[in-house]
């Protein structure tokens, strides 16, 4: 499969806006993600015509209150490198459910888990963060978004805090479009996903949590490995005044458990 057929697919998951089908998925908001279960897609027959069902029956749900959890650290896991170059044709997407960067078709970024890679689609923030600890959420939150070839979905997720500003997250607010759906292709900037990551990690050998989940937004489809990074990024207090005036309160609340654990690399 192609990096083109790959990011056509990631597209189609993580927007909702559908590429191959003649019909939009039914719309949807995080202000009635209790019901998210419940919306009917009423051009589909039973039991198609509840497209996200899995929102609400599913029991390996994300995010997750991480305090909750119980921390494994005994088993031996995969080296995690995120082995991120810069991007020369990014472009800046507003999905109509946050801000986004879709990396080009030709872009190499991946993640590396053992031996295995997963190419970097697309990553995008949330605010506030969607996985908290002990009920407590962060300022916003980061998600990098891979797929490999067999459709298996990561999201390596980074917890933003607020401090010193940062200058890669001030070029993508000063270039994502107001407008839903709106797209830059045609910024002409370059950008290095891996400036996001916090500067304390080394990126070719990461520290993680890692959980068994899903998506954050309708599908809320199962299948998804999340690897959450110990250490934070920092905003300024100006820029998250300035996210939020694109998106606010654009997360999913804690999930439960449902006996899953994290196994962790520390």
């Amino acid at each position: 499969m192609n990096t083109k057929i790959l990011r056509n697919l990631a597209f189609t998951i993580f927007t909702c806006y559908v590429t191959i089908a003649v019909s939009e998925t039914p719309h949807w908001s995080h202000d009635e993600q209790s019901t998210w279960w419940a919306i009917q897609d009423t051009t589909q027959n039973v039991p198609l015509n509840y497209p996200f069902g899995e929102c609400g029956i599913g029991k390996h749900q994300s995010p997750v209150d991480l305090a909750s959890a119980t921390i494994i650290d005994s088993k031996s896991l995969n080296k995690l490198a995120a082995l991120y170059d810069t991007d020369t044709a990014p472009v800046f997407f507003n999905s109509g459910h946050g801000i986004q960067v879709n990396t080009s078709e030709d872009y190499s970024g991946v993640l590396m888990i053992g031996e295995e890679s997963f190419p970097l689609i697309q990553f995008h923030f949330h605010e506030p963060s969607e996985h908290v600890v002990g009920g407590k959420s962060f300022p916003a939150e980061l998600h990098y978004v891979h797929i490999n070839e067999d459709g298996r979905i990561i999201v390596l997720a980074v917890a933003v805090d607020i401090g010193e500003e940062n200058p890669v997250f001030g070029t993508i607010l000063d270039n994502i479009p107001h407008e839903e759906g709106g797209q830059n292709a045609s910024s002409g900037i370059q950008i290095n996903p891996a400036e996001l990551l916090p500067a304390d990690l080394d990126p070719a050998n990461l520290d993680y949590y890692t959980v068994a989940g899903s998506l954050t937004t309708p599908p809320c489809s199962e299948g998804v490995q999340w690897y959450l990074l110990p250490k934070v990024i920092t905003i300024s207090a100006a820029q998250l005044v300035q996210l939020k005036d694109i998106y606010t309160n654009n997360a999913r609340a804690p999930q439960n458990l449902n006996g899953r654990s994290l196994l962790s690399t520390q």
